[in-house]
């Protein structure tokens, strides 16, 4: 499908093209481990075993790319697997990477705990900081990494300065662009050279489903990915590509949504006696709005915010809202709501990215802004 499409007209259509033998408009769910050949090493439409390649999967990819204007997507299990693929092909031992100080923690734990032990070392720094980030850099360093908004401070970092900075350097630029989705940020076009998702979140929408994603535009690059992704099998199944195929066909609306939700949250949680601090790049007072404002579409559905009375009373406020969910997780239709000291962010406790104990996050969902409003406003207090 043509590129120049409207990206609502490519999340429904690119990849998704009829099945050939039946005509019909859903891609099927192939749920097969191997492929009968056209004779020996002769592949039938390039299929031979599924961890290689499946349909389904493939569908997906292709839709990703197009997605995120890039040339190659790739389906994975997880977010993590795809970054874990993503670092095994790009580092050796002895490499360096710049990571931010406000990261999902997972993201934290693979370094800290995994990837180091094959001698990578990392360095943190305020990647909002483009000055901070080019100290942080290295002669060994390979990849800068950046997530914008952050998890789960939502903080902005500005990507075609940084890409700057990185390309100078020798490294590669790697963007997590989970929290934004391609409908309202597209890295590769502010010169990123890899854009991560955990399509878990906005691009499967529905919490039902576990996956990730790497999109490339260097073709020698995304060969090599595509080595390690097979080498390594943490593939996505095929009936999980298909799930998350499904729900990037309303990600344009839901996207739409959760932004004005979250909009409204935090104008009522900047007015609440109870709350000391809003974190939400829309927010004109927001350090990154200016930059948020260039390099999105819209500021999207997530919202943090610190409470007055510590950590305990933050945790209160989790336990008593009703409508927000307590959970871990986030982008799906329904509102979750969670203290990260204790759950998503506790492998970062006693590291420089520790989070702040008084934190609670949101994950706005797309439900009646006024009932949110309502629920939000009892679980204060």
């Amino acid at each position: 499908m043509s590129d120049q499409h409207s990206f609502e007209t490519l999340a429904i259509h690119a990849g998704n093209t009829a099945d050939p033998l039946t005509g019909a408009v859903v891609p099927p769910i192939y749920q097969v481990s191997t492929y009968k050949q056209d004779g020996v090493g002769g592949l039938r439409g390039g299929y031979e075993y599924s961890r290689s390649a499946n349909p389904t999967r493939t569908a997906l990819e292709d839709n990703l790319a197009a997605l995120e204007g890039g040339r190659r997507g790739l389906a994975f299990a997880s977010g993590l697997a795809a970054e874990d693929c993503l670092l095994r092909t790009l580092l050796t031992p002895g490499d360096h990477v710049v990571i931010p100080n406000d990261a999902y923690g997972g993201t934290f734990r693979l370094f800290a705990k995994v990837v180091s032990r094959w001698g990578v070392e990392f360095s943190v720094a305020d990647t909002s900081d483009v000055a901070a980030v080019r100290d942080a850099i290295t002669p060994r360093t390979k990849a800068v990494w950046v997530e914008t908004p952050s998890n789960p401070l939502l903080g902005i970092t500005d990507i075609a300065a940084v890409a700057d900075v990185a390309r100078s350097a020798g490294a590669r630029l790697v963007v997590d662009n989970t929290f934004a989705s391609p409908y309202l940020q597209q890295p590769l076009a502010l010169g990123a050279d890899v854009v991560v998702h955990s399509t878990t979140k906005y691009m499967g929408g529905h919490s039902d489903v576990v996956g990730g994603a790497l999109i490339v535009n260097d073709p020698g690059l995304a060969d090599e990915l595509a080595y390690h992704q097979n080498a390594m099998g943490a593939v996505a199944g095929p009936f999980d590509a298909w799930l998350v195929l499904r729900g990037i066909k309303t990600l344009a609306v839901r996207m739409d949504r959760h932004s004005e939700n979250a909009t409204k949250i935090a104008d009522l949680l900047t007015r609440h006696p109870k709350v000391t601090q809003v974190l939400y790049p829309g927010l004109p007072e927001h350090a990154g709005h200016e930059v948020a404002a260039k390099q999105m579409k819209a500021f999207g559905g997530m919202v943090s915010f610190r409470v007055a009375g510590g950590e305990e009373a933050a945790v209160q406020v989790c336990n008593r809202a009703e409508l927000f969910t307590l959970g871990e997780s986030l982008g799906g239709v329904e509102s979750l709501v969670e203290h990260p000291g204790r759950m998503t962010h506790a492998s970062a406790a006693g590291s420089p990215l520790e989070v702040p104990a008084d934190l609670v996050r949101l994950s706005v969902g797309i439900e009646s802004a006024d009932d949110l409003i309502a629920d939000l406003t009892q679980a204060l207090g």
